[in-house]
This record gives structure tokens, C-alpha cells and sequence, in this order.
């Protein structure tokens, strides 16, 4: 009797106290039982994005997604969407819950045993244009885009180049991990680039909205313009001569937008640097990094300049360029990006979630002057490999230089311009012209989300 009420305490034990503990230990057997109950990962129009088949988990998608989606492996663990809404996916697990076994008992012994499973996750992922978006991206040995709804901050593709096939992971993981070019980075939201021209976009909106410039302000571009011991120039050593604010920004004189910067000043540039929310948190639903943007404290002229058309210190990533864009296209109210539309549970109970407002900087009217200007870049500026037959795009280049080699192509753009329902941000790696090899992608994937969301 002694022995059995030993054995009896120590059964308590287990289950009351160390259970839970027990129950949330990555090495627990259990967890190999409970993925094939994992919940499913879907695209807004019911595509699987990952589902669980015979025990083993599978991503038709592959390679496009891998990043994204992401991967649950039992040696190494979670990544992506399986890391982020692992608890969601996850089927209960009733270990540690004294009342809930009890109920699995008794389901059991009256035959009506069904094992809960882990709740579906619902994305804004559009199927057809997430393949218009990564198959051009991998023409190219390193890229990364984003495709959103301005009017919503819905994520509608996203996109990082090189990929990784996840129906293969457990055979290639060692290699991807040492891979020099980095496949298991998610370049679209944790990449750091310079955004060389594109960052105009945020430069012009700030000196409008600030009052530094008007639109009818002139410029003059000989080519050069010298602050101190330094002197900047535009590309190739161009000169685009005087142009008022729209000709400055069509043919893109970092010449002119230098001289705005150093304008505008240092306080009022972080003003807007602020309320952008450059250098925060995006409230993302996928760990995202945040911009590297200098201290204020530390800007010289030069600095300051140089920061005015997105070199210098400056750090973003393609979501973040993606936003500058929204920002313009919803007239002046940035919004919160999301790529989880709703989380549904077993049994009917759901969470959805939507459209929100990160930040308001600008004011309708300064959107409104930045879009013409936009407009004017694919029209007549450098931006005229984006043109759509019988759309208007609104969009603007970068080519954005690197200590470690080529500059990086970039091409940020909504369209259509009148009521837009689609932002692209596309960066190319050490790809050169943002005009010649970004737009012409931005283009095409432009072409597809416009079709899909007619």
C-alpha cells in the first residue's frame, strides 16, 4: 500500500506539476504526434501554402514561398509564418491540462473521439501574382520584392531570391546555413539596402509638406555640387541643368535633391524621418528589421545631402520602400502591413484582422504634388521601361551604390495612378540601373496584380 501511494504522489506530480513543463519541452515525443494534426497555411483565395501529409509536412509552393511560409522541422525547428503563428498551428495539446484529458477519455470511451486540430491560417498571398513576382525575381542571382494593397496594407506577394526548396530541408539545411549567398534570409523584409533614388520620394514629400520648396521651385544641376572637401554628383556624371521640382524629380538630379536636403535642415528631416516612423517598428505580423537610420546627433552636411537622395548611412528594406509608395498612393496615410487575414479555428472561432494606420506624415495635397511627380518619372522621366498600354503608373528609379560592388538596381510604384490598387517595390542586387533591370520587372508583376485584383 505504501508503494502504490508512492507511486500515486509521484503520478501527481507529473501530471499537476511538472506536466505543463513537461508538455511545452521542445525534445517531448509528443510533438511528433501533434504535427499531423498541424493546421494548414493558405492563400486568400484557399491555395495550400503548407499542409501536413502522411506525418511530413509539404509546401507545394516551394522555393517562392520558403522564406515567407517559412518551415517546422522537429531538428530545426520553425521559421516564417510556421514560427509566428506556431501556437495557433499547433493542435491542443492537453498534457498538462487535467480536466482536458479527462474529456479526451471520455470522448474516447462513448466513441465520439475526434482529436482536435491546429486552426488554419489564412493569408493575403494572391497565388498568381506571388509567381509573376518570384519567377522574374529569380532570373537574377540575388533580389527581393514586395507587392501590397495601398488601400489596405494587405501584403499581396513577397518575394526573396536566392530560395530554398522546404520539401527538402532536412537533407540540405547544413548546406543552406553556410551558403554564402544567404537563401534563408527573407530579403524582402530583413534586407538593408541603400535606397538610393527611390528614397526622393520621402525628400520631396518632406520640403513640400514642410514648405522648404513649392512646386513651382527652381533648380540648377551643372553636375556636381561641392559642401566643404566634398563633392557630390549624379550618375555617370550626368547634368540635368535647371528644372523646376518636377523635372528635378523626373530625371532624378541627386544634384538638386542634395541641395533640398541641406535646405530642409537637419531638424525638420528628422521631423518627417519620425513621422514616417523610419527606423521603427512596422507592427508587421512576420519579424521584420527596422531601417538603420544615423543619429541626428552625428549628420554633417555632407551627411545630410547625401541621405537626401537615400545614400550616405542610410539603410531600408523593400517592405519599408513599399510603404513610402503606399503612403503616397492612400494620400498621405501610411498604412499597417499585414499578410495574415485570419486565423480559424476548429469548431467555427476565427481572428481577423485588417486594415490600420501606422502613421499619418504628409498632408493630401503634398501626396497628391508627389504623385504627379511620380507619374512624371514613367512618363518622361527615367522610369519609362515601367509603362502600362492604357494605365497610368506612378513610380520612381534607384540606383543606389555599395562599397562591395555594383549598385543595386531599385523600382518603387503604385498603379492605376488615379485610384491606385497596387504597390510594387523591387530591389535587384548590384544590377545597376534601376530603369533598366528593376522597372521592367516591377512592370510585369504590375501588369499581373492589376488583372488579379480587377
Amino acid at each position: 500500500m505504501v508503494l502504490f501511494a508512492v507511486l500515486a504522489v509521484r503520478q501527481a506530480y507529473v501530471q499537476l506539476i511538472a506536466g505543463p513543463g513537461i508538455a511545452a519541452n521542445s525534445y517531448n515525443p509528443r510533438h511528433a504526434l501533434l504535427a499531423e494534426r498541424r493546421g494548414r497555411i493558405l492563400a486568400g483565395d484557399g491555395t495550400v501554402l503548407a499542409q501536413t501529409v502522411k506525418g511530413e509536412r509539404r509546401y507545394p509552393y516551394g522555393a517562392s514561398l520558403a522564406q515567407t511560409v517559412g518551415y517546422v522541422s522537429i531538428r530545426y525547428g520553425t521559421s516564417g509564418l510556421e514560427d509566428a503563428y506556431d501556437a495557433a498551428l499547433t493542435p491542443p495539446d492537453t498534457t498538462g491540462d487535467m480536466s482536458s484529458q479527462f474529456a479526451e477519455i471520455v470522448e474516447a470511451l462513448t466513441g465520439r473521439n475526434a482529436l482536435a486540430r491546429g486552426a488554419d491560417v489564412i493569408t493575403t498571398i494572391e497565388p498568381a501574382v506571388q509567381n509573376a513576382l518570384y519567377s522574374r525575381l529569380a532570373l537574377h542571382p540575388r533580389a527581393a520584392g514586395v507587392v501590397l494593397d495601398p488601400r489596405t496594407g494587405a501584403v499581396l506577394a513577397l518575394a526573396s531570391v536566392p530560395s530554398f526548396d522546404p520539401n527538402a530541408l532536412a537533407s540540405q539545411f547544413q548546406a543552406l546555413l553556410h551558403d554564402e549567398r544567404s537563401p534563408l534570409l527573407n530579403r524582402a523584409i530583413d534586407g538593408l539596402y541603400p535606397p538610393g533614388s527611390t528614397f526622393k520620394i520621402f525628400t520631396a514629400s518632406a520640403a513640400l509638406d514642410s514648405g522648404t520648396v513649392t512646386m513651382q521651385s527652381t533648380f540648377y544641376d551643372p553636375g556636381y555640387y561641392t559642401i566643404g572637401n566634398f563633392t557630390l554628383h549624379d550618375n555617370e556624371f550626368e547634368a540635368t541643368g535647371s528644372q523646376d521640382l518636377t523635372g528635378a524629380f523626373a530625371l532624378s538630379s541627386n544634384v538638386d535633391f542634395g541641395q533640398i536636403a541641406l535646405k530642409m535642415g537637419t531638424d525638420t528631416f528628422y521631423r518627417y524621418i519620425d513621422g514616417w516612423g523610419i527606423g521603427k517598428s512596422l507592427d508587421f505580423q512576420l519579424p521584420a528589421n527596422t531601417d538603420r537610420v544615423p543619429p541626428a546627433s552625428s549628420i554633417v552636411p555632407g551627411e545630410l545631402a547625401q541621405m537626401g537622395f537615400g545614400q550616405g548611412a542610410l539603410l531600408m528594406t523593400p517592405l519599408r520602400m513599399a510603404l513610402l509608395a503606399a503612403t503616397i498612393a492612400d494620400g498621405g496615410s501610411e498604412p499597417r502591413p499585414y499578410i495574415v487575414r485570419q486565423v480559424v479555428r476548429q469548431g467555427g472561432g476565427a481572428s481577423s484582422y485588417g486594415a490600420a494606420e501606422l502613421y499619418a506624415p504628409i498632408s493630401a495635397d503634398t501626396a497628391a504634388n508627389v504623385k504627379n511627380m511620380m507619374i512624371a518619372v514613367v512618363q518622361r522621366g527615367t522610369g519609362t521601361p515601367a509603362q502600362l498600354p492604357g494605365i497610368t503608373v506612378a513610380g520612381k528609379t534607384g540606383t543606389a551604390t555599395n562599397p562591395l560592388g555594383a549598385a543595386h538596381s531599385w523600382f518603387v510604384c503604385f498603379a492605376p495612378a488615379d485610384h491606385p490598387r497596387v504597390v510594387v517595390a523591387i530591389v535587384v542586387e548590384n544590377a545597376g540601373y534601376g530603369a533598366t533591370v528593376a522597372a521592367p520587372i516591377a512592370r510585369e508583376v504590375l501588369r499581373t496584380a492589376l488583372k488579379s485584383s480587377s
